[in-house]
């Protein structure tokens, strides 16, 4: 499999989950009406050269400028996929500076996006200052995608691929990746839909879960459901945790750690 295939694939594994809370799969479409599985199923496919390019540029030392311009351009094909639905943004994000990691080469893909783009990415978010998502993280003094990426993934690989690489069952593994991150990760996403008081909710329920043994647990899937129900409910989502689910999948496959 190639860089850009395993990155389509990472998108789809992420599909695949459930229970998710929140979140669309094969089961649902979570707290998101307006969203199916066959909607993210033929934006993941629009992405396929996108990965592929951001893959070459990595392999000749682009800058963040020109992934960049990459990046929106794959933008406009996800819109062109899915009727202009955003399925994917943070996904492209986030799985093209890891797909331009594997393509430059390595065996850390967090180290090198920090070392060769992290600068330029804080950078690039100072100027896009006033974006929803920036208003949110400065009035509430959180972290983003942005720093996440500028960090190295920080969160990807000291939470999610442990708890990914623990599990022998594929979609149990993913589901306790999804926990192990929901706890600890600002997700702006749950900001946007249920406020401060929505990403405490989801950090409860999320440690409740995971000291409960997670999806090692006998009962796990149950209560894992009944969370997913909780999230549906109360109309939240938890976005940019499933981007770092997909990495987490990409960076432990062959391409990553």
């Amino acid at each position: 499999m190639n860089i850009a295939a395993a990155a389509v694939a990472a998108l789809k594994a992420e599909l695949q989950t459930y229970p998710k809370p929140g979140l669309v799969s094969f089961v649902d479409h979570g707290s998101h009406p307006d969203m199916d599985a066959a909607m993210f199923l033929r934006s993941a496919d629009a992405l396929h050269d996108y990965f592929a390019a951001a893959a070459d540029a990595g392999r000749h030392g682009r800058d963040f400028a020109a992934l960049r311009l990459l990046g929106l351009e794959a933008e406009r094909r996800m819109f062109a996929a899915t009727g202009g639905t955003n399925t994917h943004k943070g996904a492209i994000f986030t799985l093209g500076l890891l797909a331009a990691a594997a393509g430059k080469g390595g065996n850390d893909l967090g180290l090198t996006v920090k070392e060769l783009w992290g600068a330029e990415i804080l950078a690039a978010e100072d100027e896009n200052a006033n974006t929803h998502g920036q208003a949110i993280r400065r009035r509430h003094d959180l972290g983003g995608a942005r720093e996440e990426a500028a960090g190295g993934f920080r969160h990807v690989f000291e939470l999610g691929v442990p708890a990914y690489r623990s599990l022998p069952d594929a979609n149990a593994a993913r589901v306790h990746a999804f926990f192990a991150l929901l706890e600890q990760v600002d997700d702006t996403t749950l900001i946007h839909r249920g406020g401060l008081e929505g990403l405490a909710l989801a950090r409860r329920r999320a440690g409740d879960f995971n000291r409960a043994g997670g999806a090692a647990a006998p009962g796990w899937f149950e209560r894992a459901r009944g969370i997913h129900e909780e999230f549906v409910r109360r109309n939240l989502s938890a976005g940019g945790v499933a981007d770092l689910l997909a990495a987490t999948v990409f960076v432990s496959s062959e391409f990553g750690v």
